[in-house]
């Protein structure tokens, strides 16, 4: 099961997979109160205003947290048919449920109203953001009343959503959901922090979200340094380089190697030229590396990697993450890449060995591309092998008279040059 930090980590994860919306005249819309901090994020990512649409669910009078229901703004309404008629709820009852919701949506929208008037949807596309759906009607009311406000499109996200509900969800152009469980508990179990987020927290993130323009205007600095990451009681060594802006490859080096590789260093600068950022990295501490059960572990290795890579997301939540492995690194990757909710863009294996990830490889999503050479007939077959396992989008590319370690004139180069125009295309890099 997904189960997320809290709901700031969910914005987090969600705008990821919404940056292909960076670029177009958006507004991000939070469903109050819970659906307002993962809405900071995205919009703080995808750089767009930030607003809400106020929605109240109608309750059954019997047993108010059964959803027979919702209004939003603008007079947006959703009525689930099947549970009115269930529980037996006469058109009087629901018209006094409705009456009653609707002055507190006024008040409601009032107060988050205050200092600011409502962001103008007319011929943009409106993200509809909430913490989860359950039932749906709510992000129903919520998608009718961005169409109603004007939004020429409308997308829903949500991290988690009933699978049942998201197959019949209809009232949004595109939806984009982190999870969707057949058997679908409340929201607040897919969240190890669900505590509430009150009137004051939402007009809160609306003001920090509506001062962002003024605090962009001083770029951020590039970050070139050597970084400690901890990985419980071990201490992992790396060098960070992280351009203002851009997608970043995590590079996990093979047996016998380390983050002062002087072949992934040469490729490193080749990424770094074109625009993405880099974190060389070491997975074993050094009384480890002497250890060759340990060299050999590939799920201790991926374990380190995701630690990094959770790390590297703190530091630099609204990039893309890639991985570049080479021998046993690759294999690391590979593994840490099928992980749940691993969220890699894209892997590049150089003369890896795939196969020590096993039967994690029909799991990994992250278009992949495999680099071995010509004269490295082992890896090769095992490459080969590994590539007819792979579900994702992938290529095996062969070097013509490249040995296993790349050592001949020019071999490497290419190598660099192909890892670059793989990251390039999968990680946004602008």
């Amino acid at each position: 099961m997904h189960v997320f930090k809290d709901r700031a980590e969910a914005g987090r994860e969600l705008a990821r997979a919404l940056l292909g919306h960076r670029g177009e005249d958006l507004v991000v819309l939070g469903l109050p109160r819970g659906g307002v901090p993962v809405a900071f994020e995205v919009a703080m990512a995808l750089e767009a205003p930030l607003d809400v649409i106020v929605v109240r669910k109608l309750g059954v009078p019997f047993q108010p947290e059964l959803a027979m229901g919702a209004i939003a703004e603008h007079g947006a309404r959703v009525i689930d048919s099947r549970i009115v008629r269930i529980a037996g709820v006469s058109e009087r009852e629901l018209s006094a449920v409705e009456a009653a919701e609707r002055e507190q949506l006024a008040e409601r929208a009032a107060t988050f109203r205050a200092a600011r008037p409502a962001e103008p949807l007319d011929a943009r596309t409106a993200i509809v953001v909430d913490d989860g759906m359950a039932t749906g009607s709510t992000a129903r009311a919520a998608c009718r009343a961005a169409r109603s406000m004007g939004a020429a499109r409308v997308v829903l996200a949500v991290p988690v959503a009933a699978a049942d509900t998201l197959r019949t969800f209809s009232d949004a152009d595109e939806i984009v959901c982190l999870a969707a469980p057949e058997s679908f508990v409340a929201v607040g179990r897919y969240y190890r922090d669900f505590s509430a987020t009150d009137d004051t927290g939402v007009v809160q993130l609306l003001d920090a979200a509506s001062r962002r323009p003024a605090a962009e205007q001083a770029s951020p600095q590039p970050i070139d340094e050597d970084v400690t990451i901890a990985a419980g009681e071990t201490r992992l060594e790396g060098h960070l380089r992280l351009p203002p802006r851009g997608g970043v490859v995590v590079f996990a080096h093979g047996s016998g190697s380390s983050r002062h590789s002087p072949r992934n260093r040469a490729v490193a600068r080749v990424l770094e030229r074109a625009g993405l950022g880099t974190l060389l990295l070491d997975l074993l501490a050094p009384d480890e590396e002497l250890d060759r059960s340990a060299v050999f572990d590939v799920s201790l290795l991926a374990g380190r990697l995701l630690v990094a890579t959770e790390w590297l997301r703190g530091v630099a939540p609204d990039r893309d993450v890639g991985y570049f492995g080479a021998s046993t690194g690759a294999a690391a990757a590979l593994w840490a890449a099928a992980a749940p909710g691993a969220q890699i863009s894209a892997i590049v294996s150089r003369g890896g060995r795939p196969d020590l990830a096993g039967p994690r490889l029909a799991d990994v999503r992250a278009p992949t591309l495999l680099i071995v050479g010509g004269a490295d007939q082992v890896v090769l077959g095992l490459n080969r092998d590994a590539a007819s396992q792979l579900r994702c989008q992938h290529r095996l590319d062969v070097i013509v008279g490249a040995t296993h370690l790349f050592e001949e004139p020019g071999t490497l180069s290419q190598v660099a040059t192909l890892a670059s125009e793989w990251f390039t295309r999968y990680l946004e890099h602008g």
